[in-house]
């Protein structure tokens, strides 16, 4: 009998795709924090503009060559996407307890997007790390010409340690994928590329309170942007106080944001385009080997097809780390099935369900949307499902695919 999840009542359906939508799927791909998105419009929109975004980019060490056509490419790219958590000036007063004491300095790697785009037949896959993990990190080259000598360190210090160089370096060498193209945005960033759509609409299971974000809303939907969509992406006492949670939550987001991006509302725009692609060149800083618009394109071209149940959403699986029970250490067992998967170029099947600790739940699909049950008993963590082709994934990794509605589990704080 199939398993049944969790979910709350809302009846949704996706947006029809439009000619614009198919060319810039690149959106969807990228949507946890608009950078990639951002990118891929400028290309079409903003050439002139790309001077000051070129001279800002960032040189990684060892970064594989980007072949001129990756439409022909039999190996497929992949991007690394990182939100910072810094104390810019304008939110030191909207951040709070995180912008006082020896923590006010800090440039953290909160954020962690791995982008995977596949080989013929295209899909894509979206792993996320969450900021507690601890993990034995390899030498890197700095961001200032230095060298970071590696060692035992949670993932969210990388970036304090060697920039986006080392964060990309670190992700390399944990996943065994080369990274052709990495990009970084402050939470600043983000909050000015979500005013820049006008708001992405979130759901909530039930209500969520954090005294330590500022959040107090009700259950059910909401459009958020600015302030409040920092919030959201930053709460974790929000969703039970698990960072894992928080991952889910965030997840919901790019889902939703990729929806967005791609509608008409967005797309048919010329001036929310043109302000998208200007918020984009001032809030984010890409690898040397993303600044050239040729490029962006042919990687829009890449997965412009891509349905979006083949855009998938994971949580880097983990266990409970040795020397700390609050932080968590990779299961390497379980994530070398998706790396596996990735590599074979397979479908795979999330069998651990949409998120750790109900950070997220699944949506009640619309009556005639209901999945048909499959026959037969379900598949081992590694083998193939007869029924969709998929690998299933091990139940350490949990996830979602952009088809799919989520809300997010609130809890009152």
């Amino acid at each position: 009998m199939p398993r049944r999840r969790r979910t709350v009542a809302q009846h949704a359906r996706l947006p029809s795709p439009n000619p614009f939508g198919q060319l810039a799927k690149l959106l969807a791909v990228a949507a946890v924090v608009g950078t990639v998105a951002v990118i891929g419009v400028v290309s079409y929109t903003a050439y002139d503009l790309t001077a000051d975004f070129v001279e800002e980019a960032v040189v990684v060490e060892n970064q594989p060559a980007v072949p001129p056509d990756l439409g022909a490419l039999s190996g497929g790219v992949n991007m690394m996407l990182v939100g910072i958590d810094e104390c810019e000036e304008e939110l030191i007063a909207l951040l709070g307890d995180r912008c006082e004491g020896a923590d006010a300095g800090g440039r953290l790697n909160d954020v962690n997007i791995l982008v995977h785009i596949s080989e013929e037949p295209r899909k894509v896959t979206v792993v996320s790390f969450p900021r507690d993990l601890i993990f034995d990190a390899p030498a890197c080259d700095t961001a200032d010409g230095g060298r970071f000598g590696g060692g035992t360190l949670q993932i969210n210090e990388l970036y304090t340690y060697g920039g986006l160089s080392c964060v990309i370096t670190a992700i390399a060498d944990m996943s065994g994928q080369q990274i052709q193209f990495g990009a970084m945005v402050t939470f600043g960033g983000v909050i000015e590329i979500t005013n820049a759509i006008g708001g992405v609409e979130i759901c909530l299971a039930s209500d969520m309170r954090d005294a330590n974000t500022g959040i107090d809303w009700q259950a059910g939907p909401r459009t958020i942007q600015g302030l409040e969509a920092l919030q959201f992406l930053r709460t974790r006492y929000g969703v039970g106080g698990s960072d894992l949670a928080r991952v889910s939550n965030q997840q919901q987001y790019m889902s939703r944001l990729a929806r967005k991006l791609v509608s008409e509302e967005v797309l048919s725009n010329p001036s929310t385009v043109l302000r998208l692609a200007s918020t984009g060149l001032r809030n984010v800083t890409p690898t040397q080997s993303l600044t050239n618009p040729l490029t962006l394109v042919q990687v829009a071209s890449a997965v412009k097809d891509v349905p979006f149940e083949d855009i998938v959403f994971v949580q880097y699986p983990t266990v409970e780390a040795r020397s700390d029970a609050n932080r968590v250490a990779p299961d390497y067992a379980a994530a070398e099935v998706l790396w596996d998967a990735l590599r074979e170029n397979r479908s795979i099947e999330v069998t651990g369900g949409v998120a750790v600790n109900d950070g997220t739940v699944i949506a009640e699909p619309a009556p005639g949307e209901q999945p048909a049950p499959t026959e037969g008993p379900a598949p081992e963590p590694g083998e193939v499902d007869p029924n969709t082709g998929a690998v299933a994934l091990p139940p350490a990794i949990t996830g979602s695919s952009a088809a799919q509605q989520t809300c997010s589990g609130g809890v009152v704080n």
